[in-house]
């Protein structure tokens, strides 16, 4: 019996990082991308709001340095995981899968690179108009009003990231 009930609570194990990815994912859901935003909401545009999100998250994460890079990694993994298996839901073949997998990880890290510098102290407000642009709309025509209201947020968003104290962080708590 003892063997089972090791056996039943490793498929239990929840994977490292799985609460914050939670709240990555609820927050990108949020209607107000999509709406006020005018994020289209396909596909594309989810995996846009969500990796914009994961990036933010990331970032914080990158302040506490090597006291998180382990966390930081479980949290990518988590994130690998959930598109993988999203892929296969929507009927990517077993084949194809990683060469997706491998596109969405390199478009996440290339957002990630744009949202730090966009976000560095020294960066012109601009620079986060442009990378929001550049990564969400994908440099397709968005009205202005839109642009402004999706930078405004990520703006308030990053700083709320960054207030939330590091245990918080990685309980789940974005704000």
């Amino acid at each position: 019996m003892a063997l089972l009930d090791r056996f039943v609570s490793l498929r239990r194990a929840v994977p490292p990082g799985d609460a914050l990815y939670r709240a990555v994912v609820a927050a990108a859901r949020q209607p107000d991308w999509y709406l006020a935003g005018e994020v289209l909401d396909t596909v594309d545009g989810r995996f846009d709001i969500v990796a914009l999100v994961l990036s933010l998250v990331l970032l914080r994460l990158e302040q506490e340095g090597a006291a998180q890079a382990q966390f930081s990694a479980d949290l990518t993994e988590r994130f690998i995981a959930d598109m993988d298996g999203a892929l296969r839901e929507s009927g990517v073949g077993d084949q194809a899968v990683g060469k997706h997998v491998g596109r969405m990880v390199s478009a996440l890290g290339g957002r990630l690179g744009a949202y730090r510098d966009a976000l560095a102290p020294d960066a012109a407000p601009a620079e986060l108009a442009a990378a929001v642009r550049r990564n969400v709309y994908r440099d397709a025509a968005s009205a202005d009003d839109a642009l402004v209201w999706l930078t405004a947020q990520v703006r308030a968003l990053a700083g709320d990231i960054s207030s939330v104290p590091p245990a918080a962080l990685v309980g789940g708590r974005l704000r």
